[in-house]
């Protein structure tokens, strides 16, 4: 039989797509690759002819697409001598941090809102060894304090204002089009600093580009004057469509928004760093923003666990809500390929899961008659 290489990581893999010279040091664990599910339950029981996907970055090292960006934003890092990175962070973009700096052997500096983060993701950031800062404030809050501190102490930034962090998420949408043979024709997401969406856009518009072409003015690696895209690997392109937690939707506002408030927590930010950028990528490719309720984002994250066996984090799921509610209303058409990041993993949060959870656990005696009863008991059920 033959066997195939090892996978080592998106940079190596796109390396001729990506900000790296030959001589880079890597900082990597492997991420991307994640895999693209079709939903058959889920879809079956819309009753319209639609084609919907997710791709399940919950499966990335650290479970969440934040890994796309941390890889490439902490290699870079490395390269030009820092010795600590910084960020704030709603939980994701802190474990990816402290995965990866550990991984370099560089300090992590975490700033997170007090009380406001899902706990599986602030026992990642302390178990890779990071200093983590919660401060009496919310996410917002703490991005305006670590671009101030940046110019004040030795420390590299590494959300989503770091522009290496959009080049290495771009690759989820090279990914879902090689798989795929083309672009989808919706491609839905969950927005919170939208820096994610604008990424995924870039990703498309490379592919679908020739080389000289102007090819997005939502990326501010290049300002449209992008070295990467060349051969128009595919000839379409998605609509891009962003959705939103009702509690926490500036885009849907029209401004900005100081009080953020949602079960997503991964989006629970009112003040988008990809602000501009990301109204950008709605006008080029066509798309909208919309919001959910946290009822709807919570429905959406269990019938996908139920009908699909696929666990993703409330936040992740906002971007199936909103597309199973617009399949509906016929906002999204039949005929229509639809793909829907689900950006981390239902072990994120584990509490707001359980406390959602119909499924009690059936206590008996530790004996056979017992354990026949419940079985059948509950297959009635």
């Amino acid at each position: 039989m033959s066997f195939r290489p090892r996978y080592t990581g998106l940079i190596e893999r796109y390396r001729d797509r990506l900000p790296v010279n030959d001589d880079t040091r890597l900082i990597s664990l492997g991420e991307g690759n994640t895999p693209l599910i079709k939903l058959n339950h889920i879809a079956k029981e819309l009753g319209k002819d639609v084609d919907i996907y997710v791709k399940y970055e919950g499966l990335n090292p650290t479970g969440s697409f934040k890994d796309r960006g941390m890889t490439m934003a902490v290699t870079k890092a490395v390269e030009e001598g820092s010795k600590a990175i910084i960020c704030a962070s709603t939980g994701n973009t802190s474990a990816a941090a402290a995965a990866y700096a550990a991984r370099a052997g560089i300090a992590a500096f975490v700033l997170i809102p007090d009380g406001k983060i899902a706990q599986g993701k602030l026992a990642q950031a302390m178990m890779h060894g990071a200093t983590v800062i919660q401060i009496k404030g919310n996410f917002d809050e703490g991005m305006r304090l670590v671009k101030e501190v940046a110019d004040h102490a030795p420390v590299t930034i590494v959300n989503s204002i770091n522009p290496y962090r959009l080049q290495g998420q771009k690759t989820a949408a090279f990914e879902i089009v090689e798989e795929l043979g083309r672009a989808p024709d919706y491609h839905c997401l969950p927005v919170g600093n939208a820096g994610n969406i604008t990424a995924h856009w870039i990703g498309y518009c490379e592919y679908s580009c020739d080389s000289g072409d102007h090819v997005t003015d939502a990326c501010a690696y290049c300002d449209g004057k992008c070295k990467y895209a060349g051969g128009a690997i595919v000839g379409n392109r998605p609509k891009m469509i962003g959705y939103q937690a009702a509690g926490s939707a500036p885009f849907m506002r029209g401004h900005m928004v100081d009080d953020p408030e949602t079960v997503a927590t991964a989006i629970r930010i009112g003040h988008p760093q990809s602000w501009d950028k990301a109204w950008q990528v709605k006008e080029e490719s066509g798309g909208w923003f919309d919001e959910c309720s946290d009822e709807e984002i919570l429905a959406a994250q269990k019938l996908l666990a139920e009908k699909e066996g696929v666990f993703c984090e409330p936040a992740s799921a906002t971007s199936l809500a909103g597309a199973l509610r617009d399949v509906k209303n016929g906002k999204i058409p039949e005929g229509s390929t639809i793909v829907c990041t689900l950006t981390g993993h239902g072990l994120k949060d584990p509490d707001t899961a359980i406390k959602q959870s119909t499924s009690a656990v059936v206590t008996v005696d530790a004996n056979l008659e017992s354990v026949r009863d419940a079985i059948i008991q509950n297959m009635a059920q």
